[in-house]
């Protein structure tokens, strides 16, 4: 399941985004999208769990709640076109 997760703290790391999801299961990726030019984090990034629902129980539990200071929003990411 691919997971998407906004309003993250710009100094939030991909270590800690995936440590926070690892309490409801697998992850198989955790990524933070970056600004090319700025070299910095542009609030927002994936995670992909194993199975779906462990990542359901995640977004369940985590959407609305604060990691690192903000208050981050949870969901299930929409597929590229």
């Amino acid at each position: 399941m691919n997971i998407f997760v906004a309003k993250l703290n710009y100094d939030t790391s991909e270590t800690k985004l995936k440590q926070t999801f690892e309490q409801f299961g697998e992850v198989t990726s955790a990524k933070i999208i970056f600004d090319k030019y700025e070299n910095r984090s542009k609030g927002f990034g994936f995670v992909e769990m194993a199975e779906d629902e462990h990542g359901q129980a995640a977004i369940a539990a985590l959407n609305e709640t604060e990691l690192d200071g903000r208050q981050i929003v949870v969901k299930v990411a929409n597929p590229r076109d």
